[in-house]
């Protein structure tokens, strides 16, 4: 049986990498989504985010499966605008179940260290606020519990990543913020039979990590290549430089499912090894 038969999942940064992995993964094991993504790039990341175009792919995807797709062009940052697309979709599709706050940004550009360690905040953790803010008065209205997963990284379970600059330290920052509101929220919502764990990966092999900025800084050269050379801080201890979307998904993928009912609270690395070493 399908983990996930007509229960209805909230995906943000849906439009492509791990959140359309996530989208298509569990619309294949049953669910109807709402895919949420901003299309458009923000001034202070170093590479090209998601398009309308991308998140019109992941809706076919999930639509080729079967299922139901409400997408929204939403930037997480908006409380409002956040709220008003969670509503939306969760009216169209009957109610929600799984949240997914996924949407995350990387590597940012040093014109504006100031800027860039507030837009890592904004996004990466005030934005993962702002998503469970708004589906988790639809969860305890419907009372029939639900599943809670954010993304972390495995930079928000260690010291290592930041170097002083404001991206890299606004990265670490916000992961470690994203492991302190999934304990938070797992005490606030358990009462209601609202589960909520989060997923902290090594690097992936996403456009995060695949591209010129990332490829110049740590590879040397000027494209994207499939195995950039990792830094010691990312450095894993499985022989993987990077680890792929599946990865990440299957944990996604349990943590949202019954299999995990008496799981909540708990930060799960998908880190090859990396924490160890």
């Amino acid at each position: 049986m399908p983990r996930f038969t007509d229960k209805v999942a909230v995906i943000t940064g849906a439009a492509r990498g791990q959140g359309r992995s996530h989208a298509v993964r569990l619309a294949t094991e049953g669910a109807d989504v709402i895919a949420l993504d901003i299309c458009h790039d923000i001034d202070s990341v170093a590479y090209d985010l998601a398009t309308p175009a991308d998140l019109q792919e992941t809706a076919r995807l999930v639509a080729e499966q079967g299922r139901r797709v409400v997408t929204a062009q939403v930037d997480v940052r908006d409380a409002d605008a956040t709220v008003k697309a969670v509503a939306d979709g969760a009216g169209q599709l009957g109610g929600i179940d799984i949240v997914l706050a996924n949407a995350g940004i990387g590597i940012m550009s040093d014109a504006d260290p100031r800027r860039a360690f507030r837009d890592q905040l904004d996004v990466n953790l005030v934005g993962v606020w702002n998503t469970v803010q708004a589906a988790a008065p639809l969860l305890i209205e419907q009372k029939r519990g639900g599943a809670v997963v954010l993304t972390s990284s495995a930079f928000g379970l260690t010291g290592r990543g930041g170097d002083g600059t404001g991206g890299s330290d606004g990265y670490v920052a916000s992961k470690h913020g994203v492991v302190g509101l999934m304990r938070t929220f797992a005490t606030w919502l358990a009462p209601h039979g609202i589960r909520v764990n989060c997923v902290n990966p090594t690097g992936v092999a996403t456009r995060m990590v695949l591209n010129p900025a990332v490829e110049a800084l740590f590879g040397g050269g000027s494209e994207p290549s499939a195995e950039p050379k990792p830094v010691d801080d990312v450095a894993n201890l499985f022989d993987v430089p990077l680890v792929q979307v599946d990865d990440v998904t299957a944990a996604v993928a349990f943590l949202a499912s019954d299999e995990a009912r008496y799981i909540t609270g708990v930060a799960l690395p998908v880190d090859a090894g990396m924490l160890v070493r």
